[in-house]
C-alpha cells in the first residue's frame, strides 16, 4: 500500500486540489497541516523550501500542479486519452495563470486591494469568457466524466468568490460546473468535514 503524506499550511490554498483527488478516489493519506510559526524550522528540510509537498513512500514531489497531476494519473482523473490529458493540463495552466496573478503575500493592504481590483475588472472577465466558451454545454471541462481540472476550477472560483461575490456571476455555465463538483458525494462529504479556514 502506497503511503502518502501531504504537507501544507492549515489552509485550502494550493493543497486543496490534491485533497479533492484523494477524497474522490477514496485514497487514504496523511493531511499534515503545519502552523506558520513552525515553518521557519521546517523550511530548510523541504525540497525547494516551498509548500505543498507530497511524500510518496518517502519520495518528495513539490509544486502543487505537479502533485495534482501525479495523483490524477494514479487515479484515472487526468483524462481518458493523450489528447484529453493535454486538454486538462492546458486548462489547469490557464486557471493557474489567473490564480497566480493575485498578490497573496502582499503586506501593503492598499496596494493589494488595487492589484486585486484591477484583476477582477480587467483580466478575469476575458479568462472567464474563454473558459465558459470552452466548457460550452458539456457537463465537465474535458470528455464525458469529471477530471481534476474540474476540481481545480471549483476550488479557485470558490476562493475568488469569497473575495468578490460578483465574480463569475455573468458566467452561469461556470457556476453550474462549480455546483456539479460540489454535489459529487465524495467531494460534498470532504467539504463538510474539512477544517474550516479563511482560504
Amino acid at each position: 500500500m502506497t503511503q502518502y503524506k501531504l504537507t501544507y499550511f492549515n489552509l485550502r490554498g494550493r493543497a486543496e486540489t490534491a485533497r479533492y483527488i484523494f477524497a474522490f478516489a477514496g485514497i487514504s493519506y496523511e493531511d499534515n497541516r503545519i502552523e506558520f510559526a513552525d515553518w521557519p524550522t521546517l523550511k530548510p528540510k523541504i525540497p525547494f523550501r516551498k509548500l505543498p509537498v507530497l511524500e510518496v513512500d518517502g519520495t518528495f514531489i513539490h509544486q502543487s500542479l505537479a502533485i495534482a497531476r501525479y495523483i490524477a494519473r494514479e487515479t484515472g482523473l487526468d483524462g481518458k486519452s493523450s489528447l484529453e490529458k493535454a486538454q486538462v493540463d492546458a486548462l489547469a495552466d490557464t486557471i493557474n495563470d489567473l490564480a497566480s496573478l493575485f498578490p497573496w503575500k502582499e503586506q501593503d493592504k492598499e496596494k493589494k486591494k488595487q492589484i486585486i481590483d484591477n484583476i477582477f475588472a480587467n483580466v478575469a472577465p476575458d479568462v472567464l469568457k474563454d473558459l465558459e466558451e470552452y466548457l460550452g454545454d458539456r457537463q465537465w471541462f474535458v470528455g464525458e466524466s469529471v477530471t481534476w481540472v474540474d476540481f481545480y476550477w471549483e476550488i479557485c472560483i470558490t476562493t475568488l468568490m469569497s473575495m468578490s461575490p460578483s465574480f463569475a456571476q455573468s458566467n452561469p455555465k461556470l457556476l453550474a460546473l462549480k455546483s456539479r463538483v460540489q454535489a459529487l458525494p465524495a467531494i460534498a462529504e470532504w467539504i463538510q468535514r474539512r477544517p474550516q479556514t479563511a482560504l
